[in-house]
This record gives C-alpha cells, sequence and structure tokens, in this order.
C-alpha cells in the first residue's frame, strides 16, 4: 500500500457566481441536533479524463462550475450567526466555500478500491476539514471541494456542514455541481429553501462555552469495510424474510429469485418446494386475494440486509443473551408528513427509528423475525409519529448522541436510493464512492447503492477489530456477500 501522502497544490475559495436573494435560515429542530457531528464527507472514484483535459483544465472547470453550483445552493455558501435569543442561522452572505487541489499520484484506483479488504486510511486524505464539527461553521466554510489526482484517476470529495443538510440535500447538490460541470444545459431540479414546515420552531438549543462536541470516542480502533450485496443476494434475503409474515405467506414475486433459503440452509422454489437455487417464477402462494394484498406488510429488501446484519454483528460481539440491543436507522421524514414537505426541501428532514430486542431473541429466533421488528418500526414512523418526535425534542432540546456507548448497538446512515452514482462529471459514472473519517464509530453503517445498479447495495461497515474479525468468519453473513468486478 502506498504511503498515506496526499500534497496539496493549491488551496482557494469559490464564492456564488450570482449574489444570493435568499433570506437568513433559521436552523431546524431536525438541524440543531447535528451540530455536535462531524461535516459529512463523501465523495467519488473517477477514471482519468480525456488525454486531451489535463488535470489544470479540470481544476479550472470545477472551480467555475462550484461557483455557479453555489449560485442555486446559496445557504452553502454562507455562515452561522446565533442571535442574542440563542437562536442559530444560516446567514446566506455569499462568503465562498474553500476549495482544494491536490495530488497523489503515487496512488492508483486499485489502491483505493482494494477489494476484500479494509477501506485504506489513505481515502480519508481526499477530504478537508476532517473532525471538524458542524457548529464551527460560525467561523469556518458550511462546505469544501477537494480533487486529488491519482495515479489513474481523480477522487473528487465533497465536505458539507451536517447542520446545513442531511443525506437528500448532500446528494442534490452533489448531483447538480456534476451536472454543471459536464455541460448541461438545464438544471433538473431546484433546492427548496422555505422554512415554513413543521421542522421550523422556536426552541432554542443550549450550547455549552466552546460550542457542542462529539458524543463518540472517535480515536477507538477500529476497522473499516466495505461489502457489496447483489440483487440476486437481497433477493434471496427477502424471500427469507417474506416467506411467512405475520404467520401469512406473503405475495413476494419471484422472477429473480434464487430460491428461498430455509434457516437449515435447504434451498425452496416459488411454490414452497424444494429447489437447487434456480430462479423460479410466479408468486408465492397467498392465503389472501391479491387485490387486497398489503404492500406495508412486506418486508423490504433493505429491511431484510439490515436484519441479518443486526444479527450477524450480535453474534459476533459474543453479547450476553439478556443484553438489550439497538439497531437505529435514520429516515427521511419528507414525504411522511401530511402534507408531503417538497422533496428537494433543503435541510435536515430525518430522525432517527431505534428497534430493540434482546442478543438472545436476535441469536434464537429466525431472521424473519428480525426483519419484522425493523419493518414494524419503520411502518409506523408516519406523520403523527414524526410530529411526537419533534414536540418530545422542543420540550427538552438536546444534540443527537451519535456513538455505541453500550458496545451494543448499530447505526444505519445514508441509503442505497441516494443518487451516488449519477456525479458524472462529463467523462463516466464514478467506478465507487468512499467516505472520510467523519461520524465513524463501533457500529456505524452506511448503506449506498452498487455500482451497477439493479437494487444492488454496498455497505460501508465499521466496527471494533474483533467484531469485524467475527462476521468475517460468520457464514450466514458471508454467503451473501460477493466481490466487484469494477471496470476501470
Amino acid at each position: 500500500m502506498p504511503s498515506c501522502s496526499v500534497r496539496e497544490t493549491s488551496k482557494c475559495i469559490v464564492y456564488p457566481e450570482k449574489k444570493s436573494t435568499v433570506s437568513d435560515l433559521r436552523l431546524s429542530v431536525s438541524d440543531l441536533p447535528m451540530l455536535s457531528c462531524h461535516y459529512i464527507q463523501k465523495g467519488v472514484l473517477l477514471t482519468r479524463p480525456p488525454p486531451s483535459f489535463s488535470f489544470d483544465d479540470l481544476v479550472s472547470s470545477l472551480r467555475r462550475s462550484l461557483s455557479s453550483t453555489l449560485s442555486l445552493f446559496p445557504a452553502l455558501a454562507g455562515r452561522f450567526t446565533t442571535t442574542p435569543s440563542g437562536h442559530i442561522y444560516i446567514t446566506c452572505n455569499d462568503a465562498g466555500v474553500e476549495f482544494v487541489s491536490a495530488s497523489a499520484k503515487h496512488v492508483a484506483v486499485s489502491d483505493v478500491l482494494s477489494p476484500g479488504k479494509d477501506v485504506p486510511l489513505l481515502v480519508r486524505e481526499f477530504f478537508v476539514f476532517e473532525r471538524l464539527v458542524s457548529y464551527n461553521g460560525h467561523h469556518k466554510p458550511l462546505a469544501a471541494v477537494q480533487v486529488t489526482e491519482l495515479d489513474d484517476g481523480v477522487f473528487v470529495g465533497c465536505t458539507v456542514n451536517h447542520s446545513v443538510t442531511d443525506g437528500t440535500s448532500f446528494w442534490h447538490f452533489f448531483n447538480t455541481f456534476a451536472d454543471v460541470t459536464s455541460g448541461a444545459c438545464k438544471i433538473k431540479h431546484l433546492p427548496d429553501f422555505s422554512r415554513h414546515t413543521v421542522f421550523d420552531s422556536p426552541a432554542v438549543l443550549p450550547v455549552p462555552p466552546g460550542g457542542p462536541r462529539v458524543t463518540f470516542d472517535a480515536d477507538q480502533p477500529l476497522r473499516e469495510r466495505i461489502f457489496h450485496f447483489s440483487r440476486e443476494a437481497i433477493s434471496r434475503l427477502k424471500q427469507r424474510t417474506n416467506y411467512r409474515v405475520n404467520g401469512i405467506e406473503t405475495a413476494v414475486k419471484t422472477e429473480e429469485i434464487l430460491g428461498k433459503v430455509s434457516n437449515d440452509g435447504r434451498k425452496f422454489n416459488g411454490n414452497g418446494e424444494e429447489a437447487n437455487g434456480k430462479i423460479t417464477k410466479g408468486f408465492l402462494k397467498s392465503d389472501t386475494n391479491k387485490k387486497n394484498y398489503d404492500r406495508t406488510a412486506e418486508i423490504s429488501s433493505f429491511q431484510s440486509l439490515s436484519a441479518q446484519l443486526w444479527r450477524s454483528v450480535t453474534r459476533a460481539r459474543n453479547l450476553d443473551p439478556s443484553k438489550t440491543t439497538t439497531f437505529r436507522m435514520a429516515v427521511n421524514c419528507r414525504h411522511r408528513l401530511e402534507p408531503k414537505m417538497d422533496p428537494y426541501y433543503f435541510g435536515n428532514a430525518i430522525q432517527s427509528i431505534p428497534t430493540m430486542a434482546s442478543a438472545g431473541d436476535l441469536l434464537t429466533k429466525d431472521l424473519r423475525w428480525s426483519a419484522d421488528q425493523l419493518h414494524r418500526n419503520v411502518v409506523a414512523h408516519d406523520d403523527a409519529t414524526v410530529r411526537r418526535g419533534i414536540a418530545a425534542w422542543e420540550s427538552d432540546p438536546r444534540v443527537f448522541p451519535l456513538g455505541n456507548p453500550d458496545g451494543a448497538s448499530i447505526t444505519m446512515g445514508s441509503s442505497p436510493r441516494f443518487p451516488m452514482y449519477d456525479n458524472d462529471f462529463g467523462w463516466g459514472k464514478p467506478l465507487a464512492v468512499r467516505s472520510g473519517g467523519a461520524n465513524k464509530f463501533d457500529g456505524k453503517i452506511s448503506a449506498f447503492p452498487g455500482r451497477e445498479g439493479n437494487g444492488s447495495v454496498d455497505l460501508e461497515v465499521v466496527l471494533a477489530p474483533e467484531t469485524m474479525a467475527g462476521i468475517e468468519n460468520d457464514p450466514e453473513f458471508m454467503q451473501y456477500v460477493s466481490q466487484v468486478s469494477y471496470d476501470c
């Protein structure tokens, strides 16, 4: 592995091409808890541009397109301001964002991808503002971009204050930045900066002297790996969890399913008969009329995958059977509210759904049971639940407690639905998505879409070294993991 040395070649502030007309934006009930979190750090690994387009040309092009994009997202070019009353606002004052160009020409694309191995620490050097807490947006830029030249590729890393964006808004900005760079004639969707939502509140977050700090040990020894799950593997998982839910056989379409895997390893076809893993067609037998079939009764592919991860990590941690484990899932609330929020609302509109179970129940009951616990909580998180969560926070304003203080928690963030591979800067879609060192602790999982799309998923898994070794040796988990073939 090459030495972890990325050399900065230039740094500047990029200002919006046009002056902002957006009024100051008060941080919401969903924004304020993120003040103790690190800035979000996500980026894309790309092949080299065509030979006719030098790295210097690329840097100039990215600076220009970033300036144009900031005119559409003026909040990112602002700074935080705290009023005498304690309210924190984004002042859209066109103060600009940081832009860095860097060189790591001794590093190859294959070094970054490292399939089947831990993500190299080198990746963290592809981002600026390492471990910067979001409250520092009072005197630091709210966003930054670093473009790093590799031997045979380029990495574009984007860092954004977590109190300004959630994942939905982050990727909206990143996608737009790529579209502008590639010369798109028309921007698909403009951000909505409206603050007339249920998340807008007069509540004040008490801030300690010096500002809030992260709520976890950022120096804890950790391992980080990307596990890839193909569409076929996830279909098998989904069939395991949906074969029988609440005593009713569900109508799961099985054109792409390779055959249900039972707890004892036997495989079944779409009719519940033993099969040999071949593709089957039709629907599982159902005790209910298909016309009356309730889609909310079906456990999703992602819930099925999450349940398998929950079981395997719990097993690897060797917890006492009576120990309570918690699986937290971050969910987008935009479509859960009535009336629905604009899907391109710019800001945080997320809440955390905790699901708890004893380690004993997770490991003695089957995967269907674990998945159903997650499924029930996700389905129940409706408009009323969102509003109760907001009211509870207003009665006791506090920062979001990231971390794993009891050694038995998992936190799932990001989403395989985010359009991460839509970031085509003009010469092809990314080879891979990677993140920096922000907000990483034992049990932090981030979900990405697989590069091939079509329902595949990559999980960025961060665990204590002994726990990572445990899931690597867990056949129930590893049977679903496959290697990725990168067409570099």
